[in-house]
């Protein structure tokens, strides 16, 4: 048993077969015997609902036998490319020849076909949509991609990256639909799709892409040796993926950007970065990361640059609300009166007067209730989720201020740093913002401004410490790139980013020739 599973292990394309066959068809072929086959993979897909064995007569006897799973395969394509050709022609004399290269060549219609004489291989491409043709006295099966796309979801405008001004289309659940969104927009033969295949029972396609002559090869390298040291049960969506290999697994902050959007992909890969593309799931992973991808929309790249810069310095203002406006509050409050001025501080006194809470507990208590309304808005159906979250914080913030609970002040503050967090664009790097609150908020309340200086530091070496895939989290600005700040704490016109990002673009850092700055003596017709 120890042997049959280190040769699963060995060749993950292959699918798991049931406990009383894995031994038998570790070396297995197919026969020249068309009924012997058929016995084999009859025992294969027992209690298969959907498995069809589909026998093709001629001269009396059975020729062919299609073997499909239904739910997998368009019909359409069955009936029309494979059945109707081999029932129509069965009378002539040409296909006495029973090879399965003489079968593709004259009568099958589609464009991807494999053959093999592995029963391992059979039942792969068969759990991939695949129909398997079987003649008799050949041990070779044609096995033609017949993949159903009907059930596939409408390109649409992805919901947790919205914009105002770019493309409006978004990944699916289909793999090569993905794959095929992003060669719009990068028509050129070096990019590159490598194919893996993860998880033991659930054979999900896993496909790496980035763009040769620009990409690292050591990023890339290594991107493979994760992912293809992966050994699980099952592959559900992208998440699982990223869990497995990213640096630090303990740590708030994302390693790998995800993303729905396939114009963010292609940007990314033409600054030598590699996307991973997982089957079923409409979430690309892009590696490596850094904390800057974490406050980048790609609206930023499609506006004006002055506007897509000032935008940018409001969320980085609003990312320091997000953290340290509560704790700044709860130590002031509770060890620093002398720091307030005088009416704010009687104003604050006397709205905290009837509260039975400390500022800690106080401050804790609407942050929870704001975290817990916020998760109610995003899990209740989208007709009342919006109106409930919203409806909620009024009803409750105004009745808990009434009722003595809680003062406005806090309210107040809660409210802002809810609005905060809701500025960054990435979800993933704004959960890890909103988790950073709760421990800050403990050391406000027992240290003080002390507490949240020491809290500051420790943020900034956990995130300069942070690699991904042998990239600094921190870069450019730590390791200090003076080059690359153009794209970071401003966004630089396009006509000004001549190079890539020197951390990961160093194989082909130009990207534009200089010296394209508009002027109105460009227009001007030589005289």
């Amino acid at each position: 048993m120890k042997r049959i599973k280190k040769w699963l292990r060995i060749k993950p394309g292959y699918p798991k077969l049931p406990e009383d066959h894995s031994k038998e068809l570790e070396n297995s072929k197919l026969s020249s015997n068309l009924e012997y086959n058929e016995l084999k993979l009859n025992g294969i897909f027992h209690n298969i609902s959907d498995i069809v064995f589909r026998k093709v007569r001629m001269a009396e006897e059975d020729h062919w036998l299609v073997v499909y799973i239904s739910s997998l395969v368009d019909e359409e394509i069955i009936d029309e490319h494979i059945l109707k050709p081999l029932i129509s022609n069965r009378t002539q004399d040409g296909l006495s020849s029973n090879k399965a290269e003489v079968l593709d060549d004259r009568f099958i219609s589609v464009g991807k076909t494999v053959v093999t004489s592995r029963i391992t291989d059979v039942v792969s491409h068969a759990l991939n949509g695949y129909a398997v043709i079987l003649t008799v006295g050949n041990s070779d099966a044609l096995m033609v991609k017949a993949n159903s796309t009907k059930a596939q979801r409408s390109l649409e405008e992805p919901s947790s990256e919205p914009v105002i001004r770019g493309p409006r289309d978004g990944f699916v659940e289909n793999i090569s639909t993905n794959i095929g969104l992003i060669r719009r927009r990068l028509k050129t033969s070096r990019l590159k799709t490598e194919s893996i295949t993860l998880g033991e029972l659930t054979q999900t396609q896993v496909v790496l892409t980035y763009i040769d002559g620009i990409v690292s090869e050591s990023i890339v390298e290594e991107v493979r040796k994760r992912v293809s040291r992966i050994q699980i049960d099952g592959i559900i969506d992208s998440g699982y993926v990223e869990e497995f290999i990213e640096d630090s697994p303990f740590t708030p902050f994302p390693q790998v950007h995800s993303t729905e959007r396939p114009d963010v992909v292609a940007a990314e890969l033409l600054e030598g970065k590699v996307a991973i593309l997982v089957d079923t799931s409409p979430f690309v992973l892009i590696v490596p990361m850094t904390f800057w991808n974490g406050l980048q929309a790609s609206e930023d790249y499609y506006v004006r640059w002055p506007i897509a810069t000032f935008v940018r310095w409001i969320r980085f203002l609003f990312i320091i609300i997000a953290i340290f406006a509560p704790p700044l509050y709860v130590a002031i409050t509770t060890f620093h009166q002398e720091m307030i001025p005088t009416n704010l501080v009687l104003s604050i006194a006397s709205s905290r007067e009837p509260v039975p809470f400390p500022a800690l507990v106080e401050a804790l208590l609407m942050e929870i209730i704001f975290e817990a309304l916020r998760e109610a808005g995003i899990r209740l159906p989208k007709q009342i989720g919006q109106a409930i979250s919203i409806v909620g914080a009024l009803v409750i913030g105004q009745a808990a201020v009434q009722a003595g609970i809680i003062s406005a002040p806090v309210v107040i503050i809660v409210s802002i740093t809810g609005i905060a967090a809701f500025t960054i664009p990435r979800y993933s790097f704004a959960n890890g913002i909103r988790l950073l609150r709760f421990p800050m908020l403990f050391l406000a309340g027992t240290l003080g401004l002390y507490g949240i200086v020491l809290g500051f530091v420790a943020i900034v070496l956990h995130v300069t410490s942070l690699r991904s895939f042998g990239i600094p989290y921190f870069t450019p600005l730590s390791p200090l790139t003076i080059a690359n700040l153009k794209d970071v704490l401003i966004r630089a016109p396009i006509w000004a980013k001549t190079r890539r990002p020197q951390a990961t673009g160093f194989n082909d850092p130009v990207r534009e020739p200089s010296g394209q700055k508009p002027s109105p003596s460009q227009g001007k017709s030589s005289e």
